[in-house]
C-alpha cells in the first residue's frame, strides 16, 4: 500500500478500517506468516456496543482510536492474548510481570526497573524469542499508544517498535510494507517517524528503546 506523506488514512480509524476490511475478506487468515494465528476463529465477535461506549484502560486512559474500531469488529483475538478477565474487563499487566509469565521468571527481574513506567501492558502476536506489546500512557497526536518490541534473545531489550495500534495492525495484515533491519527503524519512515519520536519523548527520556542494564 502506497501512503501520501501525512495521509489520514495512514493512521487511527481510517488505517484500521482498512485492516478490517481485508480480514472480513479472509477471517481465517493467519495474522504471521511464520506462525499460524488465524485473525478470527470461526466469525468475527464485536463487543457490544453499549459496553465499547463506557469502556476505559484501569488507569483511566482512554481507548486509542484503532482498538476501538478493533473491537467493534471483534474481540476474540486479544482475548485469546489475555487482554480480559473472567469479567470482561481489560487485564493489563505491568512489563516485568508479563515478561515473566511469556518468557519465564529469570528474564523478568530485569524488566523490574521498567515496570513503573509500562505499568499497563497487553501482549499482541508476534516474535518468537521477543514480543510485541501495546504501552498504555501518553498518548501521541493521533491518540494512540506505542506497541514496543521485547527482545532476551542476546541482551534484555525493550524499545518502540510501532507508533500505535493501527500501524502494528497494518502492517502485521500486509496493507502497509516496511523494513525492519532493527526494531526501532520507524523513526526514520517518513510518516510515521514523527509519532515515534513523540512516543521516546514519554518513554526513554528520547531515546529509541532503554540501554540495558535498565
Amino acid at each position: 500500500m502506497v501512503i501520501d506523506r501525512g495521509a489520514s488514512s495512514a493512521h487511527g480509524v481510517a488505517l484500521t478500517e482498512r485492516v478490517i476490511e481485508a480480514v472480513r475478506r479472509a477471517p481465517e487468515a493467519s495474522a504471521l506468516d511464520y506462525q499460524h494465528v488465524p485473525w478470527v476463529e470461526g466469525s468475527p465477535q464485536p463487543m457490544a456496543a453499549d459496553v465499547l461506549a463506557d469502556m476505559v484502560f484501569p488507569s483511566g486512559r482512554p481507548l486509542p482510536p484503532s482498538l476501538r474500531a478493533w473491537l467493534a469488529f471483534d474481540v476474540s483475538l486479544l482475548e485469546r492474548y489475555g487482554w480480559f478477565g473472567q469479567d470482561g474487563a481489560f487485564a493489563p499487566r505491568p512489563l516485568d510481570q508479563l515478561v515473566d509469565d511469556e518468557l519465564g521468571g529469570p528474564w523478568a527481574e530485569f524488566f523490574t526497573p521498567l515496570a513503573e513506567r509500562f505499568g499497563e501492558c497487553f501482549l499482541l502476536p508476534g516474535g518468537s524469542d521477543s514480543r510485541r506489546v501495546l504501552a498504555v500512557g501518553e498518548p501521541d497526536a493521533e491518540g494512540e499508544y506505542p506497541v514496543i518490541a521485547l527482545d532476551v534473545d542476546d541482551l534484555p531489550f525493550a524499545g518502540l517498535m510501532y507508533p500505535g495500534f493501527d500501524v502494528y495492525l497494518a502492517h502485521t495484515a500486509g496493507l502497509v510494507r516496511m523494513e525492519f533491519p532493527t526494531y526501532t527503524a520507524l523513526f526514520e519512515h517518513a510518516i510515521y517517524g514523527s509519532r515515534m519520536r513523540t512516543h521516546a519523548v514519554h518513554r526513554f527520556a528520547g531515546e529509541a528503546y532503554a540501554e540495558f542494564p535498565f
